[in-house]
Order: structure tokens, then C-alpha cells, then sequence
């Protein structure tokens, strides 16, 4: 890879496009693909050629018929490469199906120690580590909500949010309640006992 994310690089970047993903890359051109992964099923004729034309670019061309979305293909291999910080546009679509595929990825990541992220124009979402702190002249948008991801998360407190929480057991029947939360203070802090704690920043 022309920009290779290793261990010990402090500053590494690597733009990878997952399939279709290559015609935002045709649309956006002051951006240019390190590597292409995917089967391209779905790639338009115009796609194709534009990634054809990148000279640097390295392509990864899976079979149609596989285990693995394109998506998580792609993932997989920047893991290999040694990524350890993984940011998804693109993934919050009109296909349920591929958002609920993508959403399991962030327990993959964080199985291997990675950090992934999935990010559109109205949504943050990702994994969060107990004892994390939000800034609020940071934030993402103005709404912050939490939900329990493969079971139960216990002992959840919210510090320095609008509806604070202290060591509550959260479940899935739980969701009503922490949606829609807001950082009142300058930080916020998020603590638990155990589980996995999806989070999601959103704005209207």
C-alpha cells in the first residue's frame, strides 16, 4: 500500500474503498484510494475504468460468492496491515440489512483491540470504553445516546449529561430511555462495569 498504517508510525493514513465506494472516490477527486477491495459487482463501467486509471492503487478482488461483506473484507485486511483506528463512511445506507452487518463490525473491531468508527453527515457511532470522557465543544452533533450491545451493560453511570444515570443495569428493553441524552457540562463521563456500550452522536 502506497500509505501503510504499521505499528509505530505515529501519523498514518490509508484511503480505502470498498467496492461501490470507489465512485465516491470518482466524484471526489482531491482524494485518491491507497486500495480497492471488493468483488466490484456493483461498480458502474465508469467506476471500473476510473480505478483501472489509478496507477498506485492496490485492488483486492474477491469472489462474489463469500462469508464476508465487502465491507468487513476490507476491514479485515487494514487489520492485517496493522490498523488499530478504523473510520466507515458510507455505511449507514438504505440497506438495513448491510447497516445491521456493519454495526457487528464494531464488536469485531474491538475483539482484535481496534477502534472502529461508523459515520455519516447525521450519525457517530461506535463502541465506547468505560471511564470515557466526551467534550462538549468536541461533540458530535447534539444529541448522545447508548445502547447495550450483546447483552446487558452493568453499573452504568453518565456523568455531566441533561439525564444523568448512576450504576444503572442497562438492557435492551432499555432503549427508550437512554436515546436522546445531552452533554450538559463542558465534560461528560461515561463508566460501567461490564458489557458492551454502543454510543451514538446524532444531529437532526
Amino acid at each position: 500500500m502506497k500509505k501503510r498504517i504499521e505499528e509505530g508510525q505515529r501519523e498514518s493514513l490509508a484511503l480505502v474503498a470498498a467496492d461501490k465506494g470507489m465512485e465516491w472516490f470518482m466524484r471526489n477527486r482531491e482524494f485518491t484510494p491507497d486500495l480497492a477491495v471488493g468483488d466490484f459487482d456493483s461498480l458502474s463501467e465508469e467506476g471500473e475504468a476510473y480505478m483501472e486509471s489509478l496507477k498506485d492503487l492496490e485492488i483486492v478482488r474477491l469472489k462474489p460468492e463469500k462469508d464476508d461483506s465487502d465491507t468487513q473484507s476490507a476491514v479485515n485486511h487494514m487489520i492485517r496491515e496493522g490498523a488499530k483506528e478504523i473510520l466507515i463512511f458510507g455505511a449507514t445506507g438504505t440497506r438495513l440489512d448491510h447497516v445491521l452487518a456493519n454495526l457487528g463490525l464494531l464488536s469485531m473491531g474491538k475483539e482484535q483491540g481496534v477502534q472502529i468508527v461508523l459515520a455519516d453527515q447525521w450519525n457517530y457511532i461506535t463502541l465506547v470504553e468505560s471511564g470515557t470522557v466526551l467534550k462538549k465543544e468536541e461533540q458530535f452533533g447534539k444529541y448522545v445516546s447508548f445502547f447495550s450491545v450483546g447483552g446487558d451493560v452493568a453499573g452504568l453511570s453518565l456523568k455531566g449529561f441533561k439525564y444523568p444515570l448512576n450504576r444503572y443495569h442497562l438492557t435492551v428493553a432499555d432503549s427508550g430511555l437512554t436515546v436522546s441524552n445531552e452533554i450538559t457540562e463542558e465534560t461528560a463521563e461515561i463508566t460501567y462495569d461490564s458489557g458492551q456500550l454502543l454510543m451514538i452522536m446524532s444531529r437532526d
